[in-house]
């Protein structure tokens, strides 16, 4: 009878009640995605294209990112910092940065080491790892 009475309580509050995981389920997570989008030789050495979006719900003033580079034996050959500055809340913004020296063709793997920068207003120091999302389309290994 305890168990008749619980299970009717539990039907009407689920039919009364807009179900909060459903809704949950249907908002995207803040994120900050980050696709390597292209890796190109250049004059300087290689030019490694970024798509990033901001999607954590407020603008960053400055954005920095410390990097790998792995070499075709899966040794680090070289660690850089990508300064991606202001990225306004909701904006997808393409940057491209030269690395000199670089030959494009040994790189095996790009690796996010650390946020080195992640700032703005109403923006937690840690959000920008903590809601990295990574892609590639390079044929470069991405990811954190």
């Amino acid at each position: 009878m305890k168990a008749a009475v619980l299970f009717l309580s539990a039907t009407m509050v689920a039919a009364l009640c807009p179900d909060a995981a459903a809704e949950e389920a249907g908002k995207a997570a803040p994120a900050l995605s980050l696709d390597l989008n292209d890796a190109q030789p250049s004059d300087k050495g290689c030019r490694l294209t970024f798509v990033v979006t901001n999607e954590l719900g407020a603008d960053l003033s400055r954005a920095g990112f410390e990097i790998a580079l792995f070499n075709e034996a899966g040794v680090v050959d070289r660690l850089t910092v990508l300064e991606f500055q202001n990225l306004p809340a909701g904006k997808t913004k393409v940057t491209r940065f030269d690395l000199a020296g670089v030959d494009c063709t040994r790189v095996s793997r790009v690796l996010v080491n650390s946020a080195t920068e992640c700032t703005g207003s109403a923006i937690d120091p840690t959000a920008c790892m903590r809601a990295l999302k990574t892609s590639a389309r390079a044929g470069i290994a991405f990811g954190v």
